[in-house]
């Protein structure tokens, strides 16, 4: 089943232009998170890591400046917390 998702991925990136894509709101796109995940810890940890970022890589997120450590951060939909590192650059500018 891990080489599934793989092969779906691969097919993705194949198949759909990188300016046709939807843009990440993470520094690593979702399909190279996912794909990384299921390589490195198999079917069950990729499939939750595409859950996951399936349910935060949309709307409803906000990046802001910390005002206790002045960091900027994201709060996802799911209310987590992601650090400046994590988050795209195109949204921190």
């Amino acid at each position: 089943m891990k080489h599934l998702i793989l092969f779906v991925i691969k097919m993705y990136w194949k198949t759909i232009p990188p300016s046709k894509r939807k843009k990440c709101i993470f520094k690593k796109s979702c399909s190279n998170y996912v794909f990384e995940t299921t390589q490195k810890e198999g079917f069950i940890n990729g499939l939750k890591t595409f859950w996951f970022r399936y349910k935060n890589c949309r709307g409803n997120f906000t990046v802001f400046k910390n005002p206790i450590n002045d960091k900027i951060q994201m709060i996802l939909p799911s209310q987590i917390i992601i650090d400046q590192e994590e988050i795209a650059e195109r949204l921190i500018k």
